[in-house]
């Protein structure tokens, strides 16, 4: 759970934290330009066919996106593991706390502008711990699987692929379309969760009491007033 804050600077988002947040931002950004494309393909190009591969380019640059999406993904639950506790608290909710409800609906009342002073936090607020862990990292593990199991479509049978996600399609009926149709779903939700997020970044980074954007670049989190929540 995030923690009532301090004066002093503190270091709160590692290195590689900060490097998989930049990184997978541009992933999310071209899976998500490429996979509205591939749902929704462009106009046919003039000229002849043999001299166009357009939407074949478009889904290996959707793959390619979703092999680095899912590896950084790995790789956000290694550094959850050997990374400092904040690095853990997207995986970890205390849902079991008093305390940290009693932060959350304080939170969300903030953001809807029924308080007036807000509290200051090093890591996570407790409403933002929720949401990252219901839309980012559930929804993260939803799109890699129901991805693969797409991409296990068309590598065949007896592909890794559809050794570790064939298990996926029959869950949704045994129909592809079906799971297509989820995904791009899955694809709204995380744009809408992306807007909500940048949204919420640069609002606290103004009116609250600690950086936030600068605090994912340099990894200190600073404190704009000796007041602490």
């Amino acid at each position: 759970m995030s923690e009532s804050a301090t004066q002093k600077p503190v270091y709160v988002y590692q290195a590689p934290l900060r490097l998989w947040h930049w990184i997978n931002a541009g992933a999310i950004t071209v899976l998500a330009i490429t996979g509205y494309l591939i749902g929704s393909p462009p106009p046919s190009l003039s000229g002849e066919a043999s001299q166009h591969f357009l939407m074949g380019d478009i889904r290996f640059i959707h793959f390619t996106a979703a092999y680095i999406f899912t590896v950084g993904f790995l790789g956000r639950i290694y550094w959850a593991i050997v990374g400092n506790h904040y690095a853990r608290e997207l995986f970890a909710p205390p849902l079991f706390s008093r305390k940290w409800w009693g932060g959350l609906f304080f939170e969300l009342r903030w953001y809807l502008f029924l308080e007036k002073e807000p509290r200051t936090f090093v890591g996570h607020n407790p409403l933002a711990q929720l949401f990252m862990f219901l839309m980012f990292v559930l929804g993260s593990l939803f799109m890699i699987c129901t991805g693969f199991a797409l991409y296990a479509e068309g590598l065949g049978k007896n592909s890794w692929a559809e050794a570790i996600f064939g298990w996926v399609v029959p869950l949704f009926g045994g129909n592809p379309q079906t799971v297509h149709t989820w995904h791009h779903l899955g694809m709204w939700f995380i744009v809408c969760f992306v807007i909500v997020h940048i949204y919420v970044a640069v609002r606290e980074d103004v009116v609250s009491r600690q950086t936030m954007v600068s605090t994912m670049i340099n990894g200190w989190r600073l404190f704009k007033d000796k007041r602490a929540g």
